[in-house]
């Protein structure tokens, strides 16, 4: 399939806040405070000062209509690739930023494998500087390994102190039980989790796309299910054995969900995140051998994807994280066979969540938000955002009827390998909050 470039059609700048806002008419969903009513937030130098019924003509200050659209606290994305430092030319921490805060998201988790990778304390350092500045908050996830390389442990204290809130080798497994052991026990020591990319790669060395009817059909190299589930449990077992904290990254197969449910019913500290492309999509859309429904792991079965979407209908799957993965147009418009892999997400994960998701009735708003603005903060062992009186405004504002077609122009990111580039979707981002900033959608 022949891919399209696409021109930006202007990129914004983070704005910063007037003292005093009143956002009005809105519906305040708060979940772990468990709200859910029409209620105006008054916001004074970034922090929330009052909510409730609010006359118009008795405040002075800047009002922002938000009627019909939810009021929620800010949303985290812990899984996106940054690129920044090595591939700027992909993306970058700036407009990665830009992208979360467009596609709804106020803090992100930035995965290890750039250029060099994130095992060191002065790439740490290097990310929260160039952060420091932006409305979306950049959590650093370190390696687990040096350069990423499963064959020595990175200095995972030093990581941790300089600031890393998980370590992962994410793009590569940890193929060294041994090592991984070792890893669960420094981050138990450490008290963050280890968040594993599940993939046995000695069953999916050339593989492009998921084992079954499709892959013979196509005579693509199959990528068995299987090789993602035997490392589920090997992680699982080590878990348990260590007692420390494990977080089963971008989870694809029905059985991978059904061992995760069954070690978190034994008491086991497991958590999982799925993606918006596994729960929308499956392999039949490699048919069109579009590049951009080449990813890792592969779009997988129907059955795999309704076992998705049963494992967070009852809490087994604990996030939704998008994995956003930019690439080069050049790179993506080579033949599949040697195409990269991944996906950008962070610009279209609300509409997917909200249309594949909450209008079919599988999630209620209240279960989808607790997926994106509560458990990934519990996860991290962060503080969770609330839209309380006294709280610094960390707000995600969104339309949840509104409808619109995915446009690339429209794109924060540096790249548009997006699968959902001209569908339309239930489900807009308006505006966030965070920082003492603000910054409207432009999707």
């Amino acid at each position: 399939m022949k891919l399209t470039k696409t021109i930006i059609i202007s990129r914004q700048q983070f704005q910063d806040l007037p003292p005093k806002v009143l956002l009005r008419g809105g519906r305040v969903v708060d979940p772990e405070r468990q709200i859910d009513e029409e209620l105006d937030v008054v916001i004074e130098h970034g922090q929330i000062t009052a909510l409730g019924r609010i006359q118009p003509n008795q405040f002075e200050g800047e009002i922002i209509d938000v009627s019909g659209k939810v009021i929620s606290p800010g949303w985290m994305d812990m899984h996106v690739h940054l690129r920044e430092p090595g591939r700027e030319d992909e993306e970058t921490i700036e407009s990665g930023t830009l992208a979360a805060a467009n596609g709804g998201f106020t803090a992100v988790c930035c995965m290890p494998n750039t250029q060099p990778p994130i095992d060191t304390q002065e790439i740490i350092q290097y990310i929260k500087d160039r952060a420091k500045n932006s409305l979306v908050s950049v959590y650093p996830i370190a390696a687990i390994s040096k350069n990423r390389e499963g064959k020595e442990l990175a200095e995972i204290l030093e990581l941790v102190e300089q600031g890393a809130v998980a370590i992962s080798d994410d793009g590569s497994p940890v193929m060294n039980a041994e090592l991984m052991r070792r890893a669960l026990e420094y981050a138990k020591m450490a008290g963050i989790p280890v968040i594993g990319h599940e993939e046995d790669i000695t069953m999916t060395a050339g593989a492009q796309i998921n084992e079954g009817f499709y892959s013979t059909r196509l005579g693509l190299g199959a990528w068995p299910s299987v090789a993602e589930d035997i490392m589920v449990i090997r992680d699982i077992l080590l878990t348990e054995y260590t007692g420390s904290q494990f977080h089963v990254a971008h989870i694809s197969s029905r059985n991978a969900v059904e061992l995760v449910r069954q070690a978190i019913q034994k008491g086991v500290r497991v958590t999982a995140e799925v993606t918006p492309h596994h729960f929308a999509l499956t392999d039949e859309a490699v048919m069109t051998y579009d590049t951009n429904t080449k990813m890792n792991p592969p779009l997988r079965s129907e059955a795999d994807r309704q076992a998705l979407i049963e494992g967070l209908k009852d809490g087994t799957i604990a996030v939704i994280a998008t994995d956003h993965a930019p690439h080069a147009y050049e790179e993506k418009e080579a033949e599949y066979i040697y195409a990269p892999f991944g996906i950008i997400g962070l610009e279209t994960a609300l509409g997917l969540i909200i249309t594949h998701l909450v209008k079919p009735g599988h999630l209620t708003l209240v279960q989808a938000l607790e997926k994106v603005c509560v458990n990934p903060y519990k996860i991290l062992h962060m503080p969770v955002p609330h839209v309380q009186k006294g709280e610094a405004a960390n707000l995600t504002i969104f339309d949840p009827n509104a409808t619109w077609r995915v446009d690339a122009r429209r794109f924060q990111s540096k790249s548009n390998n997006s699968p959902f580039i001209g569908q339309e979707l239930v489900g807009k981002p308006f505006l966030v909050i965070h920082h003492n900033k603000l910054f409207y959608s432009q999707l």
